[in-house]
């Protein structure tokens, strides 16, 4: 061994560190579109005076954000094995497998959050935003679509970047259901050459890489995003205006 660690397993790997990494992206890029199509028609029904409506939805959010997602991936993976009607349904060859039960979890779990994020920004709108282009003449299905989620999606982009970290880092819980992500792939290397401080170190650094790169595009979006709105919000209630 040269010096106090040896990355000479690291590099030897590389190629099967490289597939891990992908399927670790390919984890986080479903996980995010998936809980954004979930995320945004729950998050504004969120809001309904309707208890009905909204119960559920609170019902949901509260279970999945109150539990531990690797409970929650367990009662996936291994809990929907024990019914029978599963099992003889057309979906059993996808969720007898790992990445499928992962991909559901991480999904259903990033909604939760996602979808009190939403809920939460919707009510932050500025009263005044919404009065003035009722005001104007926009219909309800025109203030939610110009006025109140253009306002919404900024004052959520901040907690959602945090919400996309997460997904990221969490990815790694896939490794316990057999998939073979990043972290996965680092396990079995570890248990071939016994060199567990280089490889964590080494895929360690590489969340560190991966964390940096998703807060530096998200910063970046954020900017755009601000300086699009801005003119896109003036420019419809000026139109409006001029109606």
């Amino acid at each position: 061994m040269n010096g106090l660690f040896d990355f000479t397993p690291v590099l030897a790997n590389l190629p099967e560190l490289g597939h891990g990494l992908l399927i670790t992206l390919e984890l986080t890029l479903l996980t995010i579109l998936g809980g954004i199509v979930l995320s945004l028609p729950l998050g504004i029904l969120r809001n309904s005076p309707n208890r009905f409506i909204r119960g559920p939805i609170w019902a949901y959010t509260y279970f999945f954000r109150g539990t531990p997602m690797l409970i929650q991936l367990f009662l996936i993976y291994y809990g929907l094995a024990q019914f029978k009607v599963i099992r003889g349904s057309m979906l059993w060859p996808m969720l007898r497998e790992g990445y499928w039960c992962c991909l559901i979890a991480f999904v259903l779990n990033t909604a939760a959050y996602t979808i009190e994020i939403v809920a939460g920004a919707i009510r932050n709108v500025p009263l005044a935003d919404i009065e003035a282009a009722r005001a104007m003449g926009m219909s309800p299905a025109q203030v939610l679509r110009r006025i109140t989620l253009p306002v919404a999606l900024r004052i959520l982009f901040p907690a959602y970047t945090n919400e996309v970290i997460f997904i990221l880092q969490s990815t790694s819980l896939a490794s316990l259901v057999t998939v073979l992500d990043l972290t996965g792939v680092a396990r079995v290397i570890i248990a071939r050459t016994f060199s567990p401080y280089e490889v964590f170190i080494s895929i360690g650094a590489v969340y560190l890489l991966l964390t940096y790169l998703t807060l530096a595009i998200f910063r970046s979006f954020e900017a755009h995003l601000y300086r699009h709105q801005r003119s896109h919000h003036t420019h419809d209630l000026a139109e409006t205006a001029l109606r």
